[in-house]
């Protein structure tokens, strides 16, 4: 067990820290809420940074990184879902992309290929990780500036997340034509 892999078990278990704080109303819930999903997010960059860096990348980080962060965009969009703050189709749309990119990751590594993750998909994990944060302390900011800006940041992260899927497909047509 090294850092890198003690920071991924971290963000899994902060995810029902997270949930706990977003569904049962207490005061000041949405922010310690937010606190904890940006904690958790915060992790993800960390912990990938660090397994490079001190060359401590390892098959139990390589999966359970994509597992915790699978879980903790689920949670938090199954959860905003369940408050009447999203509607069902955008976790349908972001968990339907998440699914089939992962399917193709596993296909490809079974032939021996590594599909990393592609600017686009890391553009896509940050827009879904401001949406959720922006949904969740909308009650704190749309009385100021009457903007829904969590709902728009959302739509923007749905639109990232589909192109970025058609992107990974994309690659993946693009490696199996090479290889034949």
């Amino acid at each position: 067990m090294n850092i890198p892999n003690s920071l991924t078990i971290l963000r899994i278990i902060l995810v029902p820290i997270f949930v706990f704080f977003l569904l049962v109303r207490l005061p000041y819930g949405d922010y310690l809420a937010a606190l904890v999903f940006t904690v958790a997010a915060l992790t993800d960059s960390l912990d990938g940074y660090l397994a490079r860096k001190w060359k401590q990348v390892t098959k139990l980080g390589i999966i359970l990184d994509p597992v915790a962060d699978k879980l903790l965009i689920t949670a938090a969009l199954v959860s905003l879902v369940e408050l009447g703050q999203i509607p069902g189709w955008i976790v349908i749309i972001i968990l339907g992309r998440e699914f089939a990119v992962s399917g193709l990751r596993a296909v490809k590594a079974e032939e021996g290929v590594i599909i990393p993750a592609s600017i686009l998909g890391k553009i896509k994990t940050a827009s879904q990780i401001i949406a959720v944060i922006l949904i969740i302390l909308q009650n704190s900011y749309l009385h100021l500036i009457e903007i829904p800006l969590g709902k728009w940041a959302m739509y923007f992260a749905v639109v990232i997340t589909i192109v970025s899927g058609f992107e990974y497909f994309y690659r993946f047509k693009s490696v199996q034509g090479d290889q034949k």
